[in-house]
């Protein structure tokens, strides 16, 4: 009997003493996050060098009478990229904390307008614009391609170089060295880019526009793809076909090159094959213009353009020599309205 009693009062302590435990587990299960992850929720991928933030340039008035903003072609939103989610949507109810990185990318994010760096570069050869000076215009930006080498582009970012044209691809088997990891660096950077093609006169348009587009890809945040022509002593190319011939052979690339990216191609061109090709031609396409010695209204008279390089030595931190420095033809206002144009 005593000892009945005292296994009944052992039993019903171990009993309680088990419940108590197998709740005491559940809760601390329950507080633990679960370890499982779904393919809807994107990690972060590495960190990205971020540059220091500079002055912001003054505004200058525009030269308004001179401006040659190419609007979407009227086919351009058939072709402009469509952004989709992938994977299933995170559930609301059950919020996931991201960790932000140590040097986050300093793109602007979609909708936002990104700062405007002013103009610190130097020039190796500086020229005397006078009152038209390049200086007095607010966004300016560089061009480059293999010969600059490795190119720190936080610091040409913070010392003016809010956009970069790449050079790509010149006739049609030739791609730059350097143009994958430019393009990405500069994106990475914060910086609006586009690339270019050098046209070579020995090849087929087609051909051309093929491997360009072969080699660049469609970006909805992408500048216009540009089209560099200009007679080349240099080249191993000698031909120079008549006017007739140039203006068919640019026409078939950047219809090609239109339909694909849905924006239309700019053109960059030098004095003297403007002279002789281009001087009262395609009037319904942007035009990039070099002009290192005088401003633009003197050396192409009554042509619209939308940038002007206006010097081939210069000179900046991040890249090692001589780099082309260029300008966007408008106020800063003039390219947020512009980029956006061209990114929607």
């Amino acid at each position: 009997m005593r000892f009945s009693a005292v296994s009944a009062i052992v039993l019903a302590c171990l009993t309680v003493s088990g419940c108590g435990s197998s709740s005491s587990r559940n809760n601390v299960t329950a507080e633990q996050p679960s370890r499982e992850t779904t393919s809807s929720v994107a990690r972060a991928a590495s960190p990205v060098p971020s540059a220091n933030v500079g002055a912001i340039a003054s505004q200058a008035p525009p030269q308004q009478e001179m401006l040659a903003w190419a609007r979407p072609a009227p086919e351009a939103q058939a072709f402009a990229p469509v952004s989709r989610t992938i994977g299933m949507p995170v559930p609301s109810e059950r919020p996931i904390a991201m960790i932000t990185p140590d040097n986050p990318a300093i793109e602007a994010t979609p909708g936002t307008r990104g700062q405007i760096y002013g103009h610190r570069f130097r020039d190796a050869k500086p020229i005397n614009f006078g009152s038209r000076s390049p200086r007095k215009l607010a966004v300016h930006g560089v061009d480059v391609s293999r010969w600059q080498g490795e190119i720190n582009w936080e610091k040409l970012r913070t010392q003016g170089a809010n956009f970069a044209y790449i050079k790509a691809t010149d006739g049609g088997d030739h791609l730059d060295p350097m143009f994958k990891k430019n393009w990405r660096k500069a994106k990475q950077a914060g910086l609006k880019r586009g690339a270019y093609h050098f046209f070579y006169w020995c090849r087929t348009a087609g051909e051309q526009a093929d491997w360009f587009i072969r080699n660049v890809p469609r970006e909805a945040d992408a500048l216009p793809p540009v089209i560099d022509v200009e007679w080349n002593g240099e080249s191993s190319c000698k031909r120079r076909p008549s006017r007739e011939r140039v203006l068919e052979k640019m026409r078939v690339f950047m219809d090609k090159l239109e339909r694909h990216y849905g924006q239309r191609p700019i053109i960059y061109t030098a004095p003297d094959f403007y002279r002789d090709n281009l001087r009262g031609e395609l009037l319904d396409y942007p035009f990039w213009l070099r002009s290192v010695a005088a401003h633009p209204s003197k050396v192409y008279p009554g042509r619209k353009w939308i940038f002007w390089q206006y010097s081939g030595s210069g000179l900046s931190h991040g890249v090692d020599g001589r780099i082309d420095l260029n300008v966007f033809h408008g106020s800063e206002e003039d390219w947020h309205d512009w980029v956006a144009a061209r990114s929607t």
